[in-house]
């Protein structure tokens, strides 16, 4: 087991292919994905065979950045992300986070954002954190306001099949390593 990141309750470690079941029970909760893609939950063999294998790859690929499972006591919370859009980029990353519903309103999301900010200003030489979700989604943006992002714009996507809310916008957070105290 590859350790990425251990906060006062969870510890952040590299997805295996054990991780399956886990990482599809999760994508498959339709309130987890209502405001992701095409707000559906995922077909356990669309994780199993696609997802999973792609965040796989993504550690090798991208300088051990990535998507990282959150397990507290040997029980799998979730995921939180830390990732570049490629191997270029790599001091310009996107935050991301997503929890089993029994773990919402815990104060778990904002702990792994905080300890995924603080990693990467202070260890991994990132020069900015971003992340992105939609404007409805209140919850996340409260999260990453706690972690400390600030709100830079508003956008709109074309979807082909738009969602609930997606008419009221995208938003996108960003901190800057300059601006970051610890």
């Amino acid at each position: 087991m590859t350790v990425f990141c251990t906060t006062e309750r969870m510890m952040l470690r590299r997805f295996t292919a054990d991780d399956g079941d886990e990482l599809a029970a999760l994508h498959g909760d339709a309130e987890v994905m209502r405001f992701l893609g095409d707000g559906k939950p995922v077909p356990a063999d669309v994780v199993k065979r696609e997802t999973l294998p792609s965040l796989l790859a993504d550690y090798d690929r991208i300088g051990g950045l990535g998507v990282f499972a959150a397990e507290a006591g040997g029980e799998f919370l979730g995921w939180f992300e830390l990732q570049p859009d490629g191997p270029e980029s790599l001091d310009d990353v996107e935050l991301g986070y997503r929890l089993h519903r029994r773990f919402w309103g815990t104060g778990l999301a904002t702990e792994g954002a905080r300890a995924l900010v603080r990693l990467g200003f202070t260890e991994l030489g990132v020069r900015r954190v971003y992340a992105t979700t939609m404007a409805v989604n209140h919850a996340s943006r409260r999260v990453l306001e706690k972690a400390g992002l600030r709100h830079i714009r508003t956008f709109h996507e074309d979807w082909p099949d738009p969602i609930p809310g997606s008419e009221h916008g995208e938003v996108e957070y960003e901190l800057l390593r300059e601006d970051w105290r610890a």
